[in-house]
Parts: C-alpha cells; sequence; structure tokens
C-alpha cells in the first residue's frame, strides 16, 4: 500500500457568492391560528351561556391578538351512565368533528351542539362551517385570504363531566356589539343569544405584544389541508370535497 505525504484533501467549500438571506421564523396564516409571535392580552369576560338541570356551557377565557381572538369554551354537564338524556358518545369530544353531521347540508341532529358569534356588523362564523380547501393563489406560494369571519377549533381537553375546547375567531370583531350563540336541542338547550361589547377585545388587541416584528409570515402546514369553517355571511353551495383531503 502506498502511502502519500500528508496534504489537505478536505478543503472548505467557497464562500458564497450572496450572503445568506436573514433567518425568519415561518408564521402561519392569521385565519388558521392564534399567532406564534405574538403574547396576546386576557380580556376579563366570563359569561354563561346557557344552563340547564343537566348542562351548562360558558365562555371562560378571551385573549386578544393584533389579529384575532382566541376564545375558550366550557362545558360541564351532570348526567350520568344510565340517566335520561346521558349521550356516551357525546362525552368524548362534543365539539369534535365526530359530533359534525355527515353529510354537510340538511336537517341538523339535536345530538350536535351548535356555537357561534356575530359581529356588529351582521357577520357571522359558527361551528357549523363548510369544508373549504386552503390552497394557494395564482402566483407560486402566495395564499388566498378566505372570507371573514373564520371560527377554527383548536386544541381541546376534558372528560368525566366536563370539556373545554378552544376556538380561534378571525379577524378582530368591529366595533359594536358582539354576539355569542349557543344551541343543544338534545341537552335542552334552545338558541340562546348574548350580547357583549367588543371594545375591551378590540382595545386588548393594541397591547398583544409581538415578539419579533421581523419574522415572516410564511406558510403554514395547515395550506392544503380541509378545515370546517363558516364562509362569512355566504349563501353559496360548499365546495365540493372530492379530491380534497
Amino acid at each position: 500500500m502506498r502511502q502519500t505525504p500528508h496534504m489537505s484533501f478536505f478543503e472548505p467549500p467557497p464562500p458564497p457568492e450572496q450572503p445568506a438571506p436573514p433567518f425568519e421564523i415561518p408564521q402561519p396564516s392569521p385565519w388558521l391560528q392564534a399567532p406564534r409571535n405574538e403574547l396576546g392580552v386576557v380580556v376579563p369576560l366570563r359569561v354563561v351561556l346557557a344552563r340547564t338541570d343537566q348542562a351548562a356551557v360558558a365562555v371562560v377565557g378571551v385573549t386578544a391578538y393584533t389579529r384575532g381572538v382566541s376564545l375558550r369554551l366550557a362545558l360541564r354537564w351532570r348526567s350520568r351512565p344510565g340517566e335520561e338524556g346521558f349521550d356516551e358518545a357525546m362525552l368524548g369530544m362534543p365539539f369534535g368533528p365526530g359530533a359534525m353531521p355527515q353529510p354537510l347540508g340538511g336537517e341538523l341532529p339535536p345530538e350536535l351542539l351548535r356555537f357561534g358569534v356575530q359581529f356588529a356588523d351582521g357577520r357571522k362564523a359558527t361551528t357549523l362551517g363548510a369544508s373549504v380547501p386552503w390552497g394557494v393563489g395564482a402566483a407560486a406560494g402566495e395564499q388566498m385570504e378566505p372570507p371573514g369571519p373564520i371560527l377554527s377549533p383548536s386544541s381541546g381537553d376534558g372528560g368525566d363531566g366536563e370539556w373545554n375546547q378552544e376556538y380561534w375567531l378571525w379577524p378582530l370583531p368591529p366595533p359594536g356589539t358582539l354576539t355569542f350563540a349557543i344551541e343543544w336541542p338534545s341537552k335542552g338547550i334552545e338558541l340562546s343569544l348574548l350580547e357583549v361589547d367588543a371594545a375591551p377585545i378590540i382595545d386588548a388587541s393594541e397591547s398583544s405584544e409581538v415578539l419579533w416584528p421581523d419574522a415572516g409570515e410564511g406558510t403554514s402546514s395547515y395550506t392544503s389541508n380541509v378545515m370546517h369553517v363558516l364562509r362569512a355571511g355566504s349563501e353559496e353551495k360548499p365546495p365540493d370535497d372530492e379530491g380534497s383531503a
């Protein structure tokens, strides 16, 4: 075996001709979820939307951001297995996809809990939204901003008589009255509307702290997914879901 004198074999790559672009933290589109780049401001608001002998539903948490609001909905119930009105299937995930009527359209089942909001200008968003695929625009990588408002679910937890569900409401409500709506026929909760002033939410949003102002908005892993949302005030037929999954 022939050995050559010691010399440099591995050399570092040459420096790039152009400097690397500044690092940017990708941010999800504002209509998909609360921004990771902000420390929102908690609004002191807690309201009971409906209460019967068996169940109660309340808004127990509101956090305002520069472009939307995080809502925390709490459900409590007193039913036990074997009692009249006990819906075992609803206890696991009363707000989740399993509770969505399939197919969309037609008459809503009474077991389905419905939650929604309405802005002062009449626009509304509910948990019974159409399936809308978030694609890209004409330009590569350009996302299409949907009409608002949009109420989309995020995290949820609970069990043994309680359930908590987070929702992201986009955009911020305009000045005036913000109306919460709740209905759950199988639990004896008829349509109930409760109005609050949107001013404290708007004021709090102005104090939401953006951590890194130079962070790019980027895209989100949800870009091509199908989400259940309501297209604000739209009477048009929901788009065909075929091929969107």
